[in-house]
């Protein structure tokens, strides 16, 4: 019987030592949450659907994907194919209070939004559709904290490519259900000169102190800032905390707090923004993160292992998992499940070109590490419009690589081999035994503030029937199984 299956693979490392990266795959902007023994994790989802991804972990260092809070469109787009490349959801933070989760994040061309969910303590659950709370160009990576007198404040920062402005944070108030602003912003922190494109806030209260921490620098060459103020709107003393030192994980920044860990990303290019966990203590009321303030490759933490994550699906669920995301917002009309035959159908979908193809079907691809893709396809387009429909496997950046499945309606398989360093080969067989090399060797290039991302297509021109008439109908590709294998 056919089925989706979903494997956690291992690779060997000291036996009392935990190793870095945590997730070898693109969860950029990453913030997490305790609720008891669970701890809950998002991160940047941008154009992609489904958005706000959430993963479960109860030690945070081995992850499981089992919600997303944004399942069919990037809010203030569902009425278009697409948001801009890019765009959407921006660095989140998820917080947990009176029996909701909070999920803030920023669109940098609208403003502040937050999705919150149905009373729960844990995830997957119901999300409530996402709320406007800050409208605004340029306000971006917000994070909220509730205070113990019952008063709600919200950080952010700005993105200087919207709002011609950025290298400082601000603070605002907000109501007790944190869904509408009370006062206008303050600025509590100016980066300029030493800390520039300071930004990502997370807000806490620990003691005595508010704290925020906050990276500046540069995505792929900064560092972490700590600061502390007795008030949330400062003065605030400002500390390094964390930086790249003699070790080879550059800019460690953007994360986490939980307890006695630190959760961060680092920007690997191609592959995207990887996951790194390091150990947080604290002396004189500030916290020491990694090794004195250095990124740790591993930690001993009592014989734990580095989890790699190998998929195999055959489409035997009516709901695609969570792992796929669509390049932009979902529609009905892109796909359908066959669970009892257990194969996807993927209708062609009209697009100007596979780069703004909002149908474009894809996974994250892992940091470090060689492997391939195989999807076993027939491709049977719509007879009267064969020559502008197109489908097969791609891979998916600023530029992307597809390589087309024959126009046959006949079984082929398709495969993509990708090296350690992202170069790729297109394969394909009629047998599956016997490969035959498609096209030549090439180097896949990163995604608009993502990592490079592998997958399926099936697109048609803009095209008209020669009578002037619009095209009709649609022809579409079946997927029996797509796998991804680690070599």
């Amino acid at each position: 019987m056919a089925i989706s299956c979903w494997l956690i693979l291992a690779v060997s490392c000291p036996a009392d030592a935990y190793v870095n990266p945590i997730l070898p795959y693109d969860y950029s902007d990453p913030d997490v949450v305790a609720v008891g023994r669970d701890y809950y994790m998002t991160a940047s989802s941008f154009a992609s659907i489904p958005g706000l991804q959430i993963l479960h972990s109860t030690d945070m260092i081995h992850w499981t994907l089992v919600d997303a809070a944004l399942r069919d469109a990037v809010p203030g787009y569902e009425d278009t194919d697409a948001c801009p490349a890019g765009g959407g959801v921006w660095a989140p933070s998820i917080r947990y209070h009176a029996e909701r989760f909070y999920i803030f994040y920023g669109d940098p061309d609208k403003g502040i939004y937050c999705v919150r969910s149905e009373p729960t303590r844990t995830i997957p659950c119901r999300w409530e559709p996402a709320v406007l709370v800050k409208a605004g160009k340029g306000l971006i990576d917000p994070c909220p904290l509730w205070d113990t007198d019952g008063r709600v404040y919200l950080v952010h920062a700005y993105a200087g490519s919207r709002a011609g402005f950025k290298s400082a944070l601000a603070v605002c108030e907000l109501t007790s259900d944190a869904l509408q602003v009370l006062t206008p912003d303050r600025l509590v922190f100016d980066g300029h000169p030493d800390n520039p494109t300071c930004e990502g806030p997370k807000f806490y209260k620990r003691g005595l102190y508010y704290y925020i921490f906050c990276p500046a620098g540069g995505v792929a060459t900064g560092w972490q800032l700590c600061m502390r103020s007795r008030s949330p709107y400062g003065p605030y003393e400002v500390r390094r905390v964390l930086e790249q030192g003699n070790t080879v994980v550059n800019g460690p920044h953007q994360g986490a707090w939980v307890g006695q860990w630190f959760l961060h990303f680092q920007d690997v290019g191609v592959a995207g923004r990887i996951v790194h966990l390091q150990p947080l203590s604290w002396s004189d009321d500030w916290p020491i993160i990694g090794r004195n303030g250095t990124p740790v490759s591993e930690y001993p933490v009592g014989g734990r292992e580095l989890p790699q994550i190998a998929m195999r699906d055959e489409f035997s669920n009516p709901d695609l998992n969570l792992s796929w995301q669509w390049s932009c917002n979902r529609k009905a009309e892109y796909a359908f499940v066959h669970t009892e035959a257990s194969f996807l159908r993927l209708f062609s979908y009209p697009a100007d070109s596979l780069q703004t193809a909002p149908n474009m079907l894809l996974q994250k691809i892992p940091a470090g590490r060689a492997f391939r893709a195989t999807a076993r396809v027939r491709f049977t387009p719509y007879q009267k419009n064969a020559d502008h429909e197109r489908a097969g496997l791609v891979v998916f950046g600023r530029r992307s690589f597809a390589m087309d499945a024959p126009k046959d309606g006949e079984w082929i398989y398709l495969r993509v081999e990708v090296s350690a360093e992202q170069k790729c080969q297109f394969y394909r067989s009629e047998d599956g035994d016997t490969w035959q090399v498609v096209g030549s060797l090439f180097q896949a290039v990163e995604g608009e503030w993502t990592g490079a991302r592998v997958g399926l297509f099936c697109t048609r021109d803009r095209a008209m029937f020669p009578n002037g008439k619009p095209v009709n109908d649609s022809g579409y590709l079946d997927v029996d199984w797509f796998e991804i294998e680690g070599n």
